[in-house]
């Protein structure tokens, strides 16, 4: 996040003439917010998968663990996870695809959690291809992690109508499905280098969306300040604000504080990372008292090897002194134990019931 172009941001949103036609309205977003408990959780992808392909392709797809990782989120009153789907699975074949997807629900509704689906994505490697996944690299952060739909393959409109079939078959199948909070469509548009090439993309995912009409709300998280086109785009065609901080609480109070003049209900949809001072205990107190959703990257230590940081690799393997992301070891046991105790407590004070 590069913060000087935090301010001008937001001034260009009073500038640039975004159409917003069928945007949710204030009052029917509010009212939305106001029928969940607070809403908290983490990223997920179970531990046995490195990337969204191998947690939903038929021959690693694994309910076992996804069920009993769900329970480690039951147990500390989470609500949420947030998922990332991909366009190679669902193409492989869309109704085992489908199927999938609803077991899925099945498995998180039991936990009494409900899920976020992401559906692009523009983060890490650009060449995601089915079938058998990379094993991680020792120590890597995310080293298997794959763009959704890639690139160049994001920005080339001859791919859109097979993109367009694919969001308007998945968020059609489940557009009135309890189990699945809202839909954000596309994870940190303009990543690795792409900024406006993600334009088109955006404007259509948003348009095949609006076209489904889910009774879910649509959204995509602003991330990258210096991103103005993209982010008043994102901002004006969300129905609630979800955006991601990984800074230390003062830059993200002022973040809250700037993206508050939308006057919409906010969820921060990625957060802490405990080596840049995005921490449980200085960060989700603070979520709380604004009554911001809190959805943090990782649950469980996996194949993501999201323990380690973003750039500083072991590559031994051996684990960081302090943990980047995720709250449980494969077993159940956690991190630490404080920060779990801290979750759940703010999650009994907080919850609307």
């Amino acid at each position: 996040m590069t913060k000087r172009y935090l301010v001008v941001f937001i001034f260009s949103l009073s500038l640039l003439n975004i159409s917003a036609q069928q945007r949710w309205s204030k009052e029917k977003a509010d009212s939305w917010y106001a029928a969940h408990d607070w809403i908290t959780g983490a990223n997920f992808v179970p531990s046995t998968a490195i990337n969204q392909l191998e947690m939903w392709q038929k021959d690693t797809f694994d309910p076992e663990t996804i069920d009993r990782e769900l329970g480690y989120a039951e147990n500390i009153d989470f609500n949420t996870m947030r998922v990332y789907l991909h366009s190679l699975a669902y193409k492989a074949d869309p109704e085992e695809f489908k199927k999938r997807v609803d077991t899925y629900l099945g498995i998180a509704d039991k936990h009494n959690i409900k899920t976020i689906f992401v559906i692009f994505d523009d983060v890490w490697k650009a060449e995601p291809k089915i079938g058998k996944q990379p094993d991680p690299k020792p120590g890597t952060h995310n080293s298997g992690w794959v763009q959704d739909p890639g690139y160049p393959a994001s920005k080339e409109e001859s791919n859109f109508p097979e993109l367009k079939k694919y969001v308007q078959d998945i968020i059609g199948t489940f557009k009135n499905d309890e189990r699945v909070l809202f839909w954000d469509l596309y994870n940190e548009p303009g990543n690795n280098g792409k900024n406006t090439e993600s334009l088109p993309l955006l404007k259509q995912v948003f348009a095949w969306a609006r076209e489904i009409d889910p009774s879910q709300p649509l959204s995509v998280g602003l991330w990258d300040w210096s991103f103005t086109e993209l982010n008043a785009y994102q901002a004006q065609n969300s129905d609630i604000i979800t955006y991601h901080d990984y800074e230390n609480p003062e830059w993200h109070k002022r973040v809250i504080q700037l993206l508050k003049a939308h006057d919409r209900p906010m969820i921060c949809t990625e957060y802490m990372a405990r080596t840049r001072d995005s921490r449980f205990s200085n960060t989700l107190p603070m979520l709380a008292e604004y009554k911001i959703g809190a959805i943090n990257w990782g649950l469980v230590k996996g194949k993501s090897n999201t323990i380690y940081a973003w750039d500083t690799p072991i590559g031994s393997g051996e684990e960081p002194i302090e943990w980047f992301h995720d709250i449980f070891r494969k077993d159940g046991t956690p991190y630490r134990e404080d920060e779990v105790n801290l979750i759940k407590k703010l999650n009994e004070e907080n919850n609307n019931n």
